[in-house]
């Protein structure tokens, strides 16, 4: 199985795990795939972040708002530009950093959305917002089999599952989780992952990962209890 679906699969089982709301699912879903951008082969998606900064610093210009948004973007963009694969961005530092440059980047989006005329008289406004921005994101993180799935997966799961308010906390979280599950499964591989770049270049390699995995099984047991927690508790009871 390529490394892709691999990430892919492992996120959506933390997903299940941790989570009872599918947009946090999806969410954690777009933090597994971002790491990978600091592959030589991602660098077109690199450079659509940088050049989409540029477009955004020219619209929030023209709108009279602040740049923040499109300084977010310019900075993702950037951090995968220079990082070499495995470097930065599959470290605990990067995986941190990413996880808060991509929630303030939903949050900033989701407050430019509510500027358009008629987007708030729309069903759960609040939701579809969210939902717009992690598609956005699929564009710059998804394997292009994998994008035009999410999108469907996204309007389906729009009309017909119903969707609680996300809490700030909740969507940072799902990020963190989805970025720190792509080096928790790169640690399996011979290369192993620089946990601590750019402090140290040592590497990290399986029992890393399996110590890992355990603690987030009984993390997602004991405290989150997600979607398959409540099947299997089901079925058992």
């Amino acid at each position: 199985m390529s490394s892709y679906k691999l990430h892919s699969v492992f996120a959506i089982i933390l997903g299940l795990l941790f989570f009872q709301n599918p947009l946090l699912i999806a969410t954690c879903f777009i933090g597994a795939n971002f790491p990978d951008n600091d592959h030589k082969l991602k660098k077109d998606n690199v450079y659509r972040l940088i050049i989409l900064s540029l477009i955004l610093f020219i619209l929030l210009h023209f709108l009279k708002l602040p740049y923040y948004l499109a300084i977010l973007v310019c900075l993702l963009g950037l951090i995968f530009y220079f990082s070499s694969h495995r470097g930065f961005t599959h470290s605990i530092f990067g995986v941190v950093i990413l996880s808060l440059i991509l929630y303030y980047i939903i949050i900033m989006s989701s407050n430019l959305l509510v500027l358009i005329p008629g987007f708030k008289s729309l069903n759960n406004y609040h939701i579809l917002f969210i939902m717009i921005i992690l598609i956005l994101l699929s564009l710059f993180s998804l394997n292009r089999k994998l994008s035009p799935l999410f999108i469907v997966a996204m309007i389906l799961i729009y009309i017909s599952v119903p969707i609680s308010k996300l809490t700030n906390i909740s969507l940072f979280f799902s990020l963190l989780l989805g970025l720190f599950s792509h080096i928790v499964l790169d640690s399996f591989s011979p290369s192993g992952v620089k946990l601590l770049n750019p402090l140290s270049n040592k590497k990290f390699f399986k029992t890393f990962g399996s110590l890992m995995i355990l603690l987030l099984l009984s993390l997602s047991f004991f405290k989150f209890r997600g979607i398959l927690y409540i099947i299997f508790n089901n079925l058992i009871f």
